[in-house]
Order: C-alpha cells, then structure tokens, then sequence
C-alpha cells in the first residue's frame, strides 16, 4: 500500500497507526513495531498507576537500547526511563541488525525484568530463535537498572505458525502484566509469572487476540469520531 493512501487512522498516546495497521491485524500477517506500541501504550494506560511501577519500553526504543552504536551515550538516552525506580520493566525484543532499516526483522520475543526478584526473564515463542538478541540487550542495558539480577530463559507456550510471535508478545506481556497487578510479591524465582504464562497463553487466546486488538482499535477510532 502506499505511503498516499496509507493514512493515519488513529493516535493513543504517543502511538499512532495507519491504514495498512488494520490490514495487518485482519490478516495472518507478522505484526510490526506500530501495532506492538500501541498495545503496549494501551495496556500501560489501562491501569492506574504504570508510569510510577511499570515500564512497557516501545519497540524503537528497545531496538536502539539492542543496537545503539556508542554505548558510552547509552546512559544518557536511558535516563527519561528512570530504569532504577521501576518495578517491572518490559523490552519487545526484535531481531534486525540493521539501523538503517525501519520495521526490519523476522521475530520478536520480549525481556522481562523484575526488581524484587531482581531477574531478567526472556520469553521467546520460537524456540528460542531470539537469544542471542535478548542476551545482548540484556548486556547493554543490566548495569542501568540499579541492581544486580540474574538472566532466565523461560519455557513460554510456542506459536504454531511462522508470524503470530507479535501476538505472542502481546499476550505475554498482557498476563504479566495482569499477574502484576494482582498483588503478587514474590520472594523466590518459582513465585514469578511462569506459570501464569503456561497456563494462560494458550492457541485459543493468541488465536483470537489478533482479533481483540482490531477491535479494540475500531473502538478507540469510534471513540475518537465521537468526540470530534
């Protein structure tokens, strides 16, 4: 489609979306960094206290944390975040290597930390097909978050197609996110949310969440004519 008739359809927050965002959310298409933002802007203004407890990083600002060519500038970049006073922060990991191009990349996995149980926990749909990525954000972002932590890899529920890893994300991130608020302290690894995500994440769920998300966006652009 082109970039003329691909016309902005709706703007949440700071997340904006377009025309060709619809068709991709309507067909088994690979989900890109825009509809990854705005679910993960969506869910951050869902509940009612994240901007002081839980940071859903966007996808571009992940991959620049991922592949930013000056580490020495990296603190810098990072400090709007203030990383050391999250609670619990989430990274849509992509595997593109190449910062000159926008929305590269064939998967995405995220990178999950927790503060109390001072651990980051990477969830990949796709046997692990994105470990090394998450490794090295990891690398480059562990001594900004204010604590020392260890690095898990997680048994996470497996997609069954070759371009459902954006939903996967998404619903991930959605059950921690849900396992989060529900008052959950945990005191040990094995108090964390990777049950929650076995049991939750199923092919039912991911199979109608695509769904779920294209209404929810008709609904906020629905919203929005109402208003206008």
């Amino acid at each position: 489609m082109g970039r003329s008739t691909d016309n902005i359809i709706l703007s949440h927050n700071d997340a904006i979306l377009r025309q060709s965002d619809l068709d991709i959310l309507s067909g088994p298409e690979f989900l890109n960094d825009r509809i990854i933002e705005f679910y993960f802007s969506y869910l951050s203004s869902f509940h009612h206290h994240p901007s002081e407890e839980v940071l859903l990083v966007s996808p571009s600002i992940s991959f620049w944390i991922l592949n930013c060519p000056d580490k020495d500038s990296l603190g810098d970049f990072l400090a709007p975040l203030k990383l050391a006073d999250k609670k619990l922060v989430i990274f849509p990991v992509n595997n593109n290597d190449d910062v000159t191009v926008a929305e590269g990349g064939s998967h995405w996995s995220v990178l999950i930390f927790h503060r109390n149980a001072r651990v980051f926990v990477h969830h990949d749909s796709y046997g692990g097909f994105n470990n090394v990525h998450a490794r090295n954000l990891h690398s480059n972002v562990y001594s900004h978050m204010g604590i020392s932590s260890k690095y898990l890899v997680a048994e996470t529920p497996q997609q069954m197609n070759g371009y459902d890893c954006g939903i996967y994300v998404c619903a991930i991130t959605r059950t921690v996110i849900e396992w989060f608020y529900s008052n959950v302290i945990p005191v040990k690894l094995t108090d964390l949310w990777l049950y929650v995500v076995s049991e939750q994440v199923t092919p039912s769920v991911t199979s109608n969440m695509r769904k779920e998300i294209l209404e929810l966006v008709q609904c906020l652009m629905f919203e929005k004519k109402q208003e206008e």
